[in-house]
């Protein structure tokens, strides 16, 4: 890890000053972090605030930020005003970071920052990241895919380095829950907020709900799905997630894999409608 903390030190050193696009989540955390300490007051961390915005990740973000001593702020970014992200195809992602990386960049410029850094890793290479193309567009610096640090060095370093969102589960925009070709608008991103928010109350922490409709599908990982599965647990999610204003609930029988709605068409989910305990 000393290796690759060094090289990713150099890396930043040479960038001479930068805005990071900073989510709060371990790769964009430890790009700051790593940027606080070879960049000093010359790194700003900005956080994009938009109904996308899962509820708890922007304070989540300003605590992580704080902690490793590093400026933050946060801007507002209007996706939904772009017809390409709220037709949610394929290329949702494309639209989302041209917004955001837009909007960075213009602040980059007004405050005379060198560069603009992604949290972006090498292991994002491996899936489908349309964002990556409007960060080529946008000249974007990507520190760890570029020292070809993957997923699991970025959570190594980021513990050595005492990074509060070391061990955060990935936490991607609300849009992610949407599957493709379901346009994305704000009040369904509120309601699939809703939900997640009322399931983790339950003690559940990774999770997504999948928005399908008038089914709200919980995914969650194998070490919490056979306590989920039973008639009790069962139950209190479906209140839960009916309660966020779906008709019907669901849990997938399948463990949760992150990038899911890439790798299959929304179709062939398996649903696993709740029931009352007996």
């Amino acid at each position: 890890m000393s290796e690759l903390r060094a090289d990713l030190e150099r890396r930043l050193s040479e960038v001479g000053s930068a805005v990071v696009a900073f989510s709060g989540g371990v790769d964009s955390s430890l790009v700051a972090a790593l940027a606080a300490r070879s960049l000093g007051d010359r790194a700003l961390a900005v956080t994009a605030v938009s109904p996308a915005l899962a509820t708890g990740e922007l304070a989540g973000a300003e605590a992580v930020a704080a902690a490793v001593g590093i400026a933050h702020e946060r801007i507002e970014t209007k996706e939904l005003a772009r017809p390409g992200y709220r037709a949610n195809g394929r290329d949702r992602c494309y639209h989302c970071k041209s917004t955001l990386y837009d909007e960075l960049a213009a602040l980059a410029r007004e405050r005379g920052y060198a560069a603009v850094l992604s949290g972006a890793n090498a292991d994002d290479l491996g899936d489908w990241r349309p964002g990556l193309r409007a960060a080529s567009e946008h000249r974007v610096i990507h520190p760890l895919l570029d020292a070809g640090a993957t997923k699991e060095d970025v959570r190594r370093l980021a513990r050595e380095l005492g990074v509060p969102s070391a061990d955060k589960p990935a936490s991607p925009c609300l849009a992610s829950r949407v599957p493709y070709g379901t346009p994305v608008e704000s009040e369904t991103l509120a309601q699939i907020d809703r939900a997640e928010l009322a399931v983790r109350a339950l003690g559940y922490r990774d999770l997504r709900v999948r928005h399908l409709g008038d089914l709200g599908k919980l995914e969650l990982p194998q070490a919490d799905l056979k306590g989920a599965l039973k008639p009790s647990a069962r139950a209190a999610i479906g209140r839960a997630i009916r309660g966020a204003g779906y008709a019907r609930a669901a849990i997938d029988p399948r463990p949760f894999k992150s990038g899911a709605l890439n790798r299959e068409a929304p179709g062939t989910l398996l649903e696993l409608p709740l029931a009352p305990p007996r």
